[in-house]
């Protein structure tokens, strides 16, 4: 009877040990929220909608003449002050995630790495819709301004706006974010990860290549095709932005595995394992249920 009875209590204790290991503690719902998301988007997009009002009022009528008082007053100084707000933007974003970068991610709670992968997918969208403006519609004006409006200088209207707004925009947003990631999340704290190097790399090295672009357009006269070789840099480089998919496949495992744990009470890799191990993380098979 007593062997009987230390055994059911053992039982008990066990039953108890389980189930306090498998206690769920849900998190806020306001930890993953979207407004961050929309605002970004929304500042971006309110944003370049001003900045095409302004072309429409003042490109023909103050933009044909680069030796003109108007063009200097109404272009050139935007030239400048963009590129000097953009300059520093670059630099405060960059330096301010590295300053506040977190120094003991091996003891990060899982429900702020979750937290963390939350925001750097809103950050991702963000810088999508960026890369959009930029290397889409701006990109896409711009070929239609120089096959209406033969070009007198580099810095065109419309290039003011594509070139040396919107593409350096979304460079700071990409490389943002990749900065967040490091400095973030374990797995990319320690390892190299390719495809986001090539989702923000790719087309980013489409500025640079404005440069090729200028110094073909003065050589030769060509029309504002992307067939045309001088142009293919830009087209190869923005297809480099199809590596989302590859920061997806990486990102997903991980993401996967401390869903199983927040809100299913599962056992997941601790952030010291991931650190020391990240290869594993983005393996599919080492996340099942």
């Amino acid at each position: 009877m007593k062997a009987v009875w230390y055994e059911q209590l053992n039982r008990r204790n066990s039953m108890a040990q389980a189930t306090t290991a498998t206690t769920i503690a849900i998190p806020e719902r306001s930890l993953f929220s979207w407004n961050r998301m929309w605002l970004g988007i929304g500042l971006l997009s309110g944003w370049y909608i001003l900045v095409n009002l302004y072309e429409r009022a003042f490109a023909f009528t103050k933009g044909l003449d680069y030796t003109s008082p108007e063009y200097q007053t109404y272009w050139m100084n935007l030239l400048l002050a963009e590129l000097a707000l953009e300059a520093l933007s670059f630099i405060a974003v960059c330096t301010w995630l590295w300053v506040t970068r977190d120094r003991n991610l091996e003891n990060i709670s899982p429900v702020e790495e979750l937290r963390r992968y939350w925001n750097l997918g809103l950050f991702i969208v963000v810088y999508t819709v960026g890369l959009y403006w930029g290397a889409s519609y701006f990109t896409e004006q711009d070929g239609t301004w120089h096959q209406t409006v033969i070009r007198d200088t580099d810095f065109t209207p419309s290039h003011i706006i594509e070139f040396y707004q919107s593409y350096p925009i979304y460079i700071i947003l990409g490389v943002g974010s990749f900065m967040y990631a490091i400095t973030r999340l374990p797995m990319f704290a320690r390892s190299f990860s390719i495809p986001y190097a090539v989702l923000v790399g790719s087309p980013l090295m489409i500025f640079p290549n404005v440069g090729l672009n200028e110094f073909g357009h003065t050589r030769w006269f060509m029309e504002e095709l992307f067939v045309a070789p001088l142009h293919w840099g830009f087209v190869a480089f923005g297809w480099g932005a199809l590596a989302i998919m590859g920061v997806w496949l990486q990102a997903c495992p991980r993401v996967y595995e401390l869903i199983k744990q927040v809100y299913l009470g599962k056992t997941a890799t601790s952030p010291v394992k991931v650190m020391e191990e990240p290869e594993k993380s983005v393996d599919p098979a080492y996340c099942e249920v």
